[in-house]
């Protein structure tokens, strides 16, 4: 006989740890646990200075955000630790976010936070404290299937995080449970009320936690002082435009706060981190249908071996629906042809698999953007910066 959570034992026989962020939904799933009679322990990590730099109402995982976890597992009536991550989080992170910028790609840390500093350092604690599962607060829904688990967009796909969670491995998967999948955020907090919990009307973490008013070049600088070095703002066409002061300002597809005037619209479509310069061109000098990837995570049925060549769905941005793609390995290398192009497609940004382009699709993974390949006659020339073939 299962459980609830797909274990073969009574609840009040299996210890769930619970990654607890000070928000409605971690809360509410210690909660839940808690209500159906497991044993549950809740977990608080201290991620960075918390101090007024980054004490925020809209940031997870500071001061005020520790505080009301601890008032949360009172409430509920679960023990609590908070366990002191910094150099690790500083390490794995906020050094990588810098280093991936300086670089002129555009990272997502809280892909790396959930790829390194919960999903590998908060399991392993989770399992010297006895536990038979992590659940978190996370949006994605996750099922037996055989032997392993998959997972899946959830119900509420406005909440959808399986674009952030693209790097569990399936080793993780089988060790997690994401309680929060099948219900929408309105239902969450009309439990977090039930539950007599203080944060109920909480606002949703909605800024990076470590990036104070959403200005990253200021953490990059404090990170690395020698980071911003000024250097040429060049047209596609070859010609210099002007002068900027550090590639870590702009990002690939920005149009608002170049500094550059030129009569018709103009759009960062590379960064050339060697040459210190910002590439910039029309719109259609953005469009891309091939990219190709590092570090790919796969957790489909079949393995992902050379000369693999799969139709799916893939998502090159967070906000944006699967869209239809082909995925092949080719002579080691991985890559993703976008059936129907893409626009601003960054390097440091995260190609995520799915199976359908339907609600609640399973995902399959994905990878870090190494490079992206232009479409049309936009191609590199010698000087590495971008030229319209005639």
């Amino acid at each position: 006989m299962q459980n609830s959570l797909d274990l073969p034992r009574r609840p009040e026989d299996t210890r769930v740890v619970v990654a607890m962020s000070g928000g409605v939904d971690s809360s509410v799933v210690a909660a839940l646990m808690k209500q159906q009679g497991y044993d549950v322990v809740g977990v608080t990590l201290q991620l960075y200075d918390h101090g007024a730099a980054v004490s925020r109402a809209k940031s997870c995982c500071a001061g005020q955000d520790i505080h009301d976890a601890r008032r949360a597992a009172e409430k509920i009536g679960i023990p609590h630790y908070v366990l002191d991550y910094e150099s690790r989080f500083k390490e794995a992170v906020m050094d990588r976010f810098a280093d991936s910028y300086i670089a002129g790609e555009t990272p997502i840390p809280c892909v790396s936070c959930n790829q390194t500093v919960k999903f590998q350092d908060l399991l392993k604690t989770a399992k010297d404290l006895g536990a038979d599962i992590l659940a978190t607060g996370h949006y994605v829904r996750s099922a037996a299937s055989g032997n392993k688990r998959v997972m899946f967009r959830p119900t509420d796909l406005d909440r959808d995080q399986s674009y952030f969670l693209f790097a569990t491995t399936q080793e993780q998967l089988d060790f997690l449970r994401f309680p929060l999948g099948g219900m929408p955020k309105s239902k969450v907090r009309e439990l977090a009320h039930d539950f007599g919990l203080s944060i109920a009307d909480k606002p949703d973490s909605q800024d990076i936690c470590f990036v104070p008013n959403g200005d990253y070049a200021s953490v990059i600088r404090k990170l690395r002082p020698n980071a911003a070095e000024p250097g040429d703002i060049v047209h596609v066409d070859g010609r210099v435009l002007g002068r900027h002061n550090g590639i870590i300002h702009y990002t690939i597809g920005q149009r608002r706060g170049i500094g550059i005037a030129t009569g018709d619209p103009i759009y960062v479509v590379r960064l050339d981190a060697d040459a210190k310069r910002v590439v910039v061109g029309p719109r259609e000098a953005l469009a891309t249908r091939k990219i190709f990837l590092r570090e790919v995570n796969w957790i489909g049925d079949t393995p992902l071996d050379e000369g693999t060549e799969l139709d799916l769905f893939a998502k090159v941005r967070s906000t944006r629906p699967p869209a239809p793609a082909i995925l092949r390995v080719q002579d080691g290398v991985t890559s993703v042809e976008l059936v129907t192009g893409e626009d601003g497609v960054a390097p440091g940004q995260a190609c995520v698999f799915f199976e359908s382009d339907t609600e609640e699709a399973r995902v399959y993974g994905g990878g870090w953007i190494a490079r992206a390949e232009r479409h049309g006659s936009w191609k590199l020339d010698e000087k590495t910066t971008l030229a319209a073939s005639a």
